[in-house]
């Protein structure tokens, strides 16, 4: 055995074994009401037939609702997130408390982000214009200042991100 495949077979682990751990391959965002039913259901099967752990939360998120602790312990522990922004990711609040943790674990545990932007422009994410201008009129009502300003911070962040960009044809 080469010493590449050596390491490989050690310091790999199989799907099963590291989410006993709680330790994920890969943690997918995305706003359940645009994509849960069509790509993002599709990305979370391929990437699992691939041998990916990832963890992709199946429970519809209430409005008003404070972000699960056993959610936010998934980012920590996952060693990249992918970000599905979608024409209503930043309607939710639950989405950017998301997105906040994982670009926080993006800077604190050197964790791998990419982002994909599936019917949505780069540039309105990164400047929160388009669609996402209304979204953040009605955070703004809502919200504290601090926590827009957090959640325009990690938008912009992401957006700078090199990414994929995917529009249903």
């Amino acid at each position: 055995m080469d010493a590449r495949k050596a390491h490989k077979a050690s310091s790999s682990s199989s799907p099963s074994s590291s989410s006993k751990r709680g330790e994920y391959h890969i943690f997918l965002s995305f706003r359940g009401e645009d994509t849960r039913y069509g790509f993002t259901s599709h990305l979370h099967k391929a990437l699992e037939s691939r041998g990916y752990d990832v963890f992709m939360d199946e429970d519809d998120l209430q409005v008003g609702k404070v972000i699960k602790p056993e959610l936010l312990q998934a980012i920590e522990k996952s060693k990249m997130s992918v970000i599905v922004f979608s024409t209503r990711y930043a309607d939710s609040s639950w989405c950017l408390d998301e997105l906040v943790k994982i670009m926080e674990c993006r800077r604190t545990l050197n964790q791998i982000v990419l982002p994909i932007f599936y019917n949505v422009d780069p540039s309105d994410v990164r400047k929160q214009t388009g669609t996402l201008a209304s979204d953040f009129q009605k955070h703004t009502i809502r919200h504290k200042d601090e926590v827009v300003k957090e959640w325009r911070k990690a938008l912009t962040e992401a957006a700078n991100l090199c990414a994929g960009v995917l529009e249903d044809r």
